[in-house]
Order: structure tokens, then C-alpha cells, then sequence
């Protein structure tokens, strides 16, 4: 199991440092002696690997350890059986390389080297592997937004695949490498699509997500599926000051082409009121990555361009306002401003206008035992949150159809592997 501490907690290693072990709130005088003589011993807490060996063990004494490893650059930790991981909040090549990925596959004893995701990893592909009883095998990837979640999954799936590779036949090296290439492809489009820049997290995902990847007897790799839940749906009609909608938004306002511009009605410089802080440029925004990568899991040109105008007509439909009727018989209109937004939205969502305005601003109520159908004109509050709504469910069910398109090109038939890793990110 592996837990990423948040960012918050480099905060509170600094903090360690100056305190007193007097002022910290434990209860008994042993206990303040012991953690005393610990902070003020000679002990290199560098060489401290496993937190578990801390004495006595404390907050103060575990965040003084990670604290002391941080600044030297080695950002892993055993805690017992779990891994804990810092954020180093900058590039660090040499500690994912392949060259890495081997020596931790092919190591004897994995217990004599450095903690490492991959030797989570290797450890658990050992189990799968093992001749005596070959064991199913899931990771738990856990954090706040920012701890690098997203990250250690992506690692994870990387040396999992390197490793089914290293470990194939010649004549199914191509096979492995395809399914290799269409897993990893899943990462852009499901981030794209699923996570979002936060006040902690230029690309947070805000959904959660189980990864299987699927072996046969000979610990190849053969297919993968994903699981997702919690989807923030709100999103989409909802960011919070200073935050961002989903990447997509972003990507196809700044990535389409002249043509798709005119196609999608995403003229230069529109302003959406459901994609705030565009003027912000992150490296999530690459457009032509999500594309190749969908194209790569079988998402073909015309099917994008469809998906697209979908997620134009949202943008759109957050442009709708309503003026509130004087007469509660009557139904709300559009502001003059928004009239054009409810027909290319009704154009780019295939919807006739007329039916998109009705489900926007009519409510229908079936009442009583002859199932009677009453319609009930919506207040200016109401229109607006049914238009919400609308957009909602429409993008969930978006995401839904690209988890299954996903998974239709990287699931393997059940009768051709036995076992399986799983990973999940909570």
C-alpha cells in the first residue's frame, strides 16, 4: 500500500525544527524525555528508511525524519509495509528511468534496496508470479489533491508494462507492446476529460479510478480495464474562484484549428462564463496529445469531432440566462444577449431549439392514479438550474462512453489471462 503525504505536511516538517519538545502536547514526562533525547541525538535520520525504526514514534519524530530525507533529495520512505511518498514538486528523471526499472526487477533481494514505488511495484508482480500460489494483487494510491497521485499511477503502470515486456517471447513482444501503448494512452484522454486545475493542483483528478492490468500464465501482459467513480460532475457548471473547468474545455478552445473554429463555434477570444481563467497556459493544455492519444484507442477523426461539438455545445449552454416572468403562468425568456447561445447549443447538441427551451424552462409533474401529466413553467432560479443539470449528466455520460471505449480496446478476453494487479487512486 502506498499513502503520498499532501503538501501540506512540507509545511509542517519545517516546523518540527523549531519547536520545542516541551510544548508538544503529549501527555506523559517519559514520553517528552524520549523525544527529547531523539531530537537532539546524533542519529543521521537520512539513513533512517523505514519510519518504523523512529524511537519513539511521533508525528514530531516521523515529520522530523521525512523532513531531514526531503532535503536531501530522497523522497520515499518505508513505513512498516506501506510506502510514504513526498511530493518533490520538480522534475527528478534519474528516479524513474529504465535503467532503474531493471535493477529493481531483476534485484534478489528486493528488502536491500532503497524504498521506491517500483519496489512496491516489483513485489507485487513477484506475488502474482510466485510458483507456489500465485495471488491477485491491488495498490492503494492515497493523498490529497497534489500528493501525486496521479503520478505514482502513471509510474506504476509504466513499469508494469516494461516488466510484462522484458519478461515476453519474441513473437509476442508486438502484442505486449500494443497493449503497452494503449494503456498508457488511456492516461491523457482520462485526464483530459477527468481532472481539472485546483487552488493545490494544476492537474488534480476528480474522479477516482481502479486500473487492472490483466496476465496469463506466463505473467504477460494480455489487457487491462478501468473502474471509475465519483466523477465532480459539478464541475462543469461550477469552478470555484481561481479554479478551472475540466483540461478538455481548455484544450479544444485553444487547440482547434481555423475550420473546427468555425465548425464548433469557437470563434478566437469568445467568452464563456462555464471556462474561467482561460488566459492561463498549462501543460495539461496540449490538445494534439489527447487527440493522438484517443486515435491510438480507436477513437476515430469524425467520432472526435462529434465529442467535441458535444463539449462546445456545454460551453455554450452555460451562456443561457434567463429574465424571471412577472407571471408565474408564464415561462421564463431568454435574455436578449443569450438567444444565439440557445440555438448553437440546440446545434451542436443535435436538440431542437423548441425542446431544449421546454426542458430548460418547463417542469412535468404525473400526479394521481389516472397518471395525469400537469406542465408547470420553472422560475428564473429553476431554468438555470435544470440548464445545470442538463450539462451535467450529459458530460458524465460522456465520460461514461469514454471509460467504455477505453476499456473495449484494452480488455483482453477472460479466458486468455489468470491473474491480475489492480491499483486504485482514492
Amino acid at each position: 500500500m502506498i499513502h503520498s503525504p499532501n503538501w501540506k505536511q512540507s509545511n509542517m516538517l519545517q516546523q518540527v525544527s523549531g519547536q520545542e519538545a516541551s510544548s508538544l502536547p503529549y501527555g506523559s514526562d517519559s514520553l517528552r524525555e524520549d523525544l527529547q533525547i531523539f531530537l537532539g541525538s546524533e542519529i543521521r535520520l537520512t539513513e533512517l528508511d523505514d519510519l518504523t525504526k523512529v524511537n519513539p514514534v511521533t508525528p514530531a519524530t516521523v515529520l522530523r525524519c521525512l523532513q531531514e530525507r526531503y532535503q536531501v533529495d530522497i523522497f520515499y520512505t518505508n513505513a512498516g509495509c506501506t510506502l510514504v511518498a513526498v511530493n518533490p514538486f520538480k522534475p527528478v528523471p534519474y528516479l524513474y528511468c529504465p535503467k532503474l526499472m531493471r535493477d529493481y526487477h531483476l534485484a534478489p533481494q528486493l528488502q536491500k534496496l532503497k524504498p521506491h514505488i517500483f519496489c512496491v511495484g516489483e513485489q507485487t508482480y513477484r506475488n502474482v508470479k510466485s510458483l507456489l500460489e500465485p495471488v491477485n494483487q491491488s495498490i492503494i494510491v492515497s493523498g490529497e489533491s497534489g500528493a501525486g497521485k496521479t503520478w505514482t499511477s502513471r509510474c506504476l503502470m509504466k513499469f508494469y508494462a516494461t516488466v510484462a515486456n522484458s519478461s515476453a517471447s519474441q513473437e509476442s513482444h508486438e502484442t505486449v507492446e500494443r497493449i503497452e501503448k494503449r494503456v498508457l494512452d488511456s492516461n491523457p484522454v482520462m485526464e483530459a476529460f477527468g481532472n481539472a486545475c485546483t487552488l493545490r493542483n494544476s492537474n488534480s483528478s476528480r474522479f477516482g479510478k481502479y486500473i487492472q492490468l490483466q496476465l496469463n500464465r506466463a505473467q504477460q501482459m494480455t489487457g487491462a480495464s478501468v473502474q471509475t467513480y465519483l466523477l465532480e460532475k459539478t464541475r462543469v457548471a461550477y469552478q470555484a474562484p481561481l479554479e478551472r473547468n475540466f483540461h478538455i474545455f481548455y484544450q479544444i478552445t485553444k487547440g482547434a484549428s481555423s475550420s473546427e473554429r468555425l465548425e464548433w463555434h469557437l470563434p478566437q477570444g469568445a467568452t464563456f462564463h462555464w471556462l474561467p481563467n482561460s488566459e492561463r497556459t498549462l501543460e495539461e493544455d496540449c490538445f494534439e496529445v489527447t487527440r493522438d492519444a484517443m486515435l491510438h484507442l480507436g477513437i476515430d477523426h469524425s467520432t472526435q469531432n462529434n465529442i467535441f461539438k458535444i463539449l462546445s455545445g456545454l460551453l455554450h449552454l452555460g451562456n443561457i440566462h434567463f429574465d424571471d416572468s412577472e407571471d408565474e403562468s408564464q415561462v421564463c425568456q431568454p435574455q436578449e444577449d443569450a438567444k444565439c447561445f440557445v440555438m448553437t447549443a440546440a446545434s451542436l447538441l443535435r436538440i431542437p431549439k423548441e425542446e431544449l427551451l421546454e426542458t430548460l424552462r418547463i417542469r412535468t409533474i404525473t400526479a394521481g392514479k389516472q397518471q395525469q401529466v400537469f406542465r408547470k413553467p420553472c422560475s428564473q432560479p429553476e431554468c438555470e438550474t435544470r440548464r445545470d443539470c442538463l450539462a451535467k449528466v450529459t458530460y458524465a455520460r460522456l465520460f461514461d462512453w469514454l471509460v467504455s471505449v477505453i476499456n473495449g480496446s484494452i480488455c483482453a478476453e477472460p479466458s486468455t489471462w489468470t491473474t491480475f494487479i489492480g491499483g486504485i487512486c482514492c
